[in-house]
């Protein structure tokens, strides 16, 4: 039976559009309860016995045997023997994509992560200190597959950003083990499948520690620590729902970016990109997974149809087409509007993870759109340069997060602590503000304390 992917198409103009629009967008983050009860148990277990029970549940779910937490460490000459051992054209591929994501996050430090102070007309500083995180985590999916791309994305702004510490956890399954998290015994061996392009990642991205250890119990060491996994300040990355579910109840306990739902692209056409191009943009979200969404949304029906004709023909040389065709079918939409204007309007509404502006004119209508973790200008910027080489984070807000969320960047690696020095000339204004203020809300001490800053003031006594 031939495999098809046809898109829900609408049309602006129909009746019945904002039902089905809505109906076509729905999607939960809740976690099955099971999954749920499951994660806390394994956290409970991880803060309680430490390296103890990470060994158990990573010989449990990923069929690793060793015979300690420190056995599952990846050394530094481990990643560097991966890096040498891959071909040069994936190693030089991996250095450029590297340094071009290296060059663009230190651009955003200087522009917005840098410490910054003024002085009033008295002297009294005020100001911002940036400093970076101590130590983070970073979550690197494995198993099903490997994504050195992520962790380029995660290590390099923590780099940039001055972290000193940054500890990699990454599952390595035994090839028929069970999923990461999950339950029931694995197949037991002492070495789990390692892929050589992550390991080399870590290593040109400045990672200091790596361990092969995933799932709900690998989120749990780093944020209680064990005697061999240190504590750290924030974990990033993504995974699967074990690893959503025990992110979200560690927040709190470690900072985390963010809890990612199925990847998005929207691409917003006005018909002058040959469909071929815009149809492979859309596969190229749609094969991430089943819960994967795909929209187009462009003014021109005839372009639509080139579009959905182009699925048609390219879907069956795609190698993960059940996945695309699953995708399209369940998620994905073809949306004719009235206008481009309109399109931009319903992008903002939909407030996407990628967005596309595949027209002759982006420039003409980036400044409508207000809400999109990345905005992709121009028919030659395929989503899939932002992913591994572009420059800019790929790590970006989904399900509508972007309407008030930011990609990951220098920023999500540091803290800012603010700087006020008051002179003795600026106390005397500030004071009486204060105290007013302070009366007004019945804290007599804190009025007291502004109060005795006021002249005529007792002499300093001189430090001891």
């Amino acid at each position: 039976m031939a495999l098809h992917a046809k898109p829900l198409q609408l049309n602006t103009a129909d009746a019945g559009f904002e039902a089905a629009f809505a109906a076509r967008l729905h999607w939960s983050a809740d976690t099955d309860a099971a999954i749920e009860q499951r994660v806390a148990d394994i956290l409970a277990d991880v803060q309680k016995r430490g390296d103890a029970a990470v060994l158990e549940y990573t010989q449990r779910f990923d069929g690793l045997q060793a015979p300690d937490v420190k056995a599952l460490e990846i050394t530094q000459a481990e990643l560097k023997a991966a890096l040498d051992s891959l071909p040069a054209a994936q190693r030089e591929a991996l250095q450029a994509a590297a340094a071009r994501v290296r060059k663009y996050h230190e651009a955003q430090k200087k522009a917005s992560g840098e410490s910054w102070s003024y002085r009033d007309e008295d002297g009294t500083l005020l100001g911002q200190k940036v400093t970076p995180l101590d130590r983070v985590g970073i979550y690197v999916p494995g198993g099903k597959a490997a994504y050195p791309s992520s962790v380029l994305m995660n290590a390099i702004p923590a780099h940039v950003a001055g972290v000193q510490d940054i500890i990699m956890v990454v599952p390595t399954p035994v090839r028929g083990s069970v999923a990461t998290g999950g339950s029931g015994e694995a197949a037991v061996s002492s070495r789990g499948e390692r892929n050589e392009l992550v390991l080399a990642a870590a290593y040109v991205a400045g990672v200091t520690r790596a361990f092969t250890v995933g799932g709900a119990q690998a989120v749990g060491a780093l944020a209680y620590g064990t005697a061999t996994i240190p504590k750290v300040d924030k974990i990033t990355g993504p995974g699967n729902a074990y690893v959503a579910s025990a992110k979200k109840r560690v927040f709190g306990t470690v900072g985390i970016d963010m809890i990612a739902g199925p990847s998005e692209i929207l691409v917003l056409a006005d018909g002058s990109t040959p469909a071929e191009w815009v149809a492979m943009d859309l596969f190229s979200q749609a094969e991430h997974d089943e819960l994967a969404q795909s929209i187009l949304l462009c003014p021109d029906a005839a372009y639509i149809a080139e579009v959905q004709a182009a699925i048609d023909r390219l879907l069956p040389t795609m190698p993960r087409r059940k996945i695309i065709a699953k995708s399209l079918n369940d998620r994905g939409a073809l949306i004719l509007t009235r206008s481009m204007e309109e399109a931009c309007a319903i992008s903002n509404r939909i407030a996407p993870e990628h967005l596309e502006v595949s027209s002759s004119e982006p420039h003409r209508w980036e400044p409508l759109l207000r809400h999109a973790g990345a905005i992709f200008l121009g028919a030659f910027t395929s989503e899939s340069l932002g992913d591994y080489c572009a420059g800019p984070n790929h790590v970006l807000p989904t399900s509508g997060t972007a309407r008030f969320s930011s990609p990951l960047g220098v920023y999500d690696f540091q803290k800012r602590s603010s700087l006020i020095e008051v002179s003795e000339a600026g106390a005397q204004p500030l004071g009486r503000i204060a105290a007013e203020l302070a009366y007004g809300e019945g804290l007599q001490a804190h009025a007291r304390a502004a109060e005795l800053r006021l002249n005529p003031v007792p002499p300093m006594r001189e430090p001891t």
